[in-house]
């Protein structure tokens, strides 16, 4: 994916308001006395350079930092630091950054809504049992397509592809878990669509109270149950969330095996999904509502 002109001002212009608005509300409550010296990069700087090396340019952050930046993107950050600088820095702003993603960066509820999870591996299965980086962090969990030694992020879309709401567990937490907080679900309402993962009737009872139905296939061993057509048209439509996944991990990068600290995971993993928000196109369903005479039952 290309990075425009435009893009790049754009973001930073985000991300600068931002950071803007955070240092007037934390200075109000911060402690001792404020550092002499400041950082040559700002963090609105830190976080823009951290969202642009997930549009897929380079797949490598040290290549891009020194190849990319300080080469061809000069002009845009005059005062670039050392790598190794670059990364303590990095994980100065991981704070703000989560922030700016959860209040400038997510979508709005539009009445359908898809969840899904995907594992998030720190290291392939054969080093499983040597793996120190993430040692009593990370869990053992299992997908469809096999065992995994890392973490599952949980993430909910609309129909028009934008992340309303996201989690990030162990990988050994069962799907349904993040349904259970109501900080999760508390901005979404409507028809929340699911794979089979999701199967739970206690759970769909607590969430219609709430305003909340949950739509899941059913499993093999369960009776067939009354469903409207609409609500089977969109279970199907539930592939534009694997192709959400699939955009994150190879175009972003939220997921590899390099990392060598639980910060630089963490910046790595909510810079990906800011970036995400920025992409020009993003997966969508397309649909059209059609008033019908059929009784629907609960």
């Amino acid at each position: 994916m290309q990075l425009s002109d435009d893009k790049i001002t754009e973001i930073f212009y985000l991300a600068d308001e931002f950071c803007k608005e955070f240092e007037l509300v934390v200075s109000k409550h911060s402690l001792g006395n404020k550092p002499k010296r400041t950082p040559k990069m700002s963090q609105s700087e830190v976080i823009t350079i951290m969202v642009l090396f997930h549009f897929g340019v380079f797949k490598n952050l040290k290549h891009f930092y020194q190849y990319f930046v300080k080469e061809h993107l000069n002009s845009y950050f005059p005062q670039t630091v050392s790598y190794n600088r670059f990364v303590e820095l990095m994980q100065s702003v991981a704070l703000p950054m989560t922030l700016f993603l959860k209040t400038c960066c997510l979508g709005s509820c539009t009445g359908i809504s898809f969840i899904d999870s995907t594992p998030i591996r720190v290291c392939k299965n054969k080093r499983i049992l040597r793996h120190k980086v993430f040692d009593g962090i990370a869990q053992r969990g299992k997908s469809t397509m096999g065992y995994f030694f890392g973490f599952k992020l949980h993430f909910v879309i609309n129909d028009k592809g934008e992340i309303l709401n996201f989690v990030i567990t162990p990988g050994n937490t069962d799907d349904r878990e993040p349904l259970k907080d109501k900080k999760f679900i508390e901005k979404l309402k409507g028809k929340l669509y699911a794979d089979k993962g999701y199967v739970s009737q206690k759970l769909t009872e607590v969430l219609f109270v709430d305003g909340l139905h949950l739509i899941t296939h059913i499993r093999n061993n369960m009776k067939n149950v009354l469903m409207e057509m609409k609500d089977k048209i969109l279970l199907r439509k539930r592939s534009v969330i694997e192709t959400i996944n699939d955009e994150l991990k190879n175009i972003c990068s939220i997921e590899h095996s390099r990392h060598r600290s639980f910060e630089n995971f963490i910046t790595n993993l909510i810079s990906g999904l800011i970036a995400y928000y920025f992409f020009p196109k993003k997966p969508a369903i397309k649909y059209e509502m059609i008033k019908t005479d059929q009784i629907t039952l609960f």
